[in-house]
């Protein structure tokens, strides 16, 4: 495996708990992915995970599905509503609205680090991820962006070379990966795609480690973050093979 030549200090990236989504707790009200999750994770000192999706609009939206369906009262594909559109969609456990990329960053504000998946269809997810850097730019406070689609992140290492990046992923087996040809599979199961995504860190499912690629690339230096932590016992065992946990459900 070849690396990236700019190893970088990485250390705020792992300094704290992750908060998966944000603080989330639905029985208090407090919706993934929504302001008030991010403003509970901040209250605790946790740095905060998060999604984003695109728009018809092109704009990135801070949300985990592509449809509406599961914690909102609306209906259909997230890309294709507007902005404006999606404002007017209520969540089912809570009255807040929906938040652009650039909201969020605005109530954080440099306070905790923000880890942000970038959701791609296995298109590549360009112009999200073009969005995302244009609504980054400005912004001083720490972030890296990520992505279970390696082409994004490929392209986050040919046009913002500087933007901390990783590579979300399993071991591939599920059968929502059925969609994908067997040698796309094969690539994403063997993190074969190493060489042009090029990340800083890989954000590993919890369930499937210890797995020798990513022991490998921790190895050599760079940092693993695991994903989803929702129990004190299994944030000790993720701890043996990575260096930060994502976790939700309990105070990390």
């Amino acid at each position: 495996m070849r690396f990236s030549p700019q190893l970088r200090a990485l250390d705020w990236l792992v300094a704290n708990p992750i908060a998966h989504r944000g603080l989330h707790d639905e029985a208090k009200g407090i919706v993934e992915n929504t302001d008030d999750a991010f403003a509970a994770a901040m209250a605790h000192g946790y740095a905060i995970e998060c999604d984003i999706q695109l728009t018809a609009d092109g704009e990135a939206v801070v949300f985990h599905d592509e449809t509406l369906e599961r914690v909102t009262m609306g209906k259909g594909l997230v890309i294709d509503h507007s902005v404006a559109a999606l404002k007017t969609v209520s969540y089912r456990q809570s009255k807040t609205r929906m938040q652009t990329l650039g909201e969020l960053l605005d109530q954080v504000n440099g306070k905790v680090p923000l880890v942000i998946e970038i959701k791609t269809i296995w298109d590549g997810g360009a112009p999200l991820t073009r969005r995302a850097l244009e609504v980054l730019q400005a912004y001083t406070g720490p972030y890296a962006l990520m992505s279970f689609d390696p082409d994004a992140v490929a392209l986050l290492a040919a046009i913002a070379p500087q933007t901390v990046r990783g590579i979300t992923a399993d071991r591939g087996v599920d059968a929502y990966y059925n969609m994908l040809p067997i040698a796309r599979r094969l690539e994403l199961q063997g993190m074969w795609h190493i060489d042009r995504s090029r990340p800083h860190f890989v954000s590993f499912d919890f369930k499937g480690l210890p797995f020798a690629p990513v022991q490998s690339i921790r190895s050599m230096g760079f940092p693993v973050i695991t994903w989803t932590i929702k129990c004190k016992a299994d944030e000790a065992l993720a701890r043996r093979y990575s260096d930060q946990v994502t976790f939700e459900g309990y105070l990390a």
